[in-house]
């Protein structure tokens, strides 16, 4: 586990906590289908999920299949997606994968980690977040930065890059939890272990957080 020497019941009391925190814990992009995750979850980056949920009701009406995303002129698409920041990459990605996927793919959107990472666009983070949530696949655990800063703190992880922060809480972490865990800690990232000052005197996950122990050490 990469020196982290993290005990199993404290590993199951915090998922303990998080279960009656957040039971409803789910991604907060809206979506009806994997091809509109796909998309989402790409307009997402640098961007947070509420502007992303402004853009994409009218933006997937107007597009309704990944043929149409592929045949989209690309400064239109630019000019639908302009909001989210970073368009020119985006609309670039978004009309380049969604060309895959009508090539080579029946306009579907493929359901193994390994073919989806090698679509114009798609990194890890992407895959896991369309397998997790589109199809109830746990691949990985989704890297958001809430995910990393929450992991951390815990002290369920040392790692600096995204991938060995990822070894480490797929270690950890029942598989069967991976995909409502990430959800967890990202409803917890925005809530109360906030970036600049975390809640820690209201945190229900105090007693099993190293960095919160630390801090009331500290009072």
């Amino acid at each position: 586990m990469g020196g982290i020497h993290t005990s199993s019941d404290k590993v199951k009391s915090i998922l303990k906590i998080l279960d009656q925190v957040y039971p409803d814990a789910k991604c907060s992009l809206d979506f009806h289908d994997p091809l509109q995750l796909m998309v989402a979850t790409i307009l997402s980056a640098q961007c947070t999920d509420e502007r992303v949920n402004k853009v994409t009701p009218a933006l997937f009406e107007k597009y309704r299949s990944a043929g149409a995303f592929a045949e989209a002129p690309l400064e239109q698409l630019e000019q639908d997606i302009k909001s989210t920041g970073f368009y020119h990459n985006k609309a670039r990605a978004i009309k380049e994968s969604s060309k895959v996927l009508a090539d080579q793919f029946g306009g579907r959107v493929p359901r193994e980690l390994e073919t989806l990472i090698k679509l114009p666009g798609i990194g890890r983070k992407t895959a896991n977040v369309i397998l997790g949530n589109a199809f109830d696949i746990a691949a990985g655990i989704v890297h958001y930065t809430h995910v990393d800063r929450v992991s951390a703190r815990f002290g369920l992880t040392r790692g600096k890059d995204r991938e060995k922060i990822e070894r480490d809480l797929m270690a950890l972490i029942p598989k069967e939890k991976w995909i409502k865990f990430s959800h967890q800690l990202i409803q917890h990232g925005r809530r109360i272990c906030i970036a600049r000052k975390p809640k820690c005197s209201i945190c229900p996950l105090r007693p099993f957080c190293d960095y919160g122990m630390k801090m009331m050490s500290e009072e």
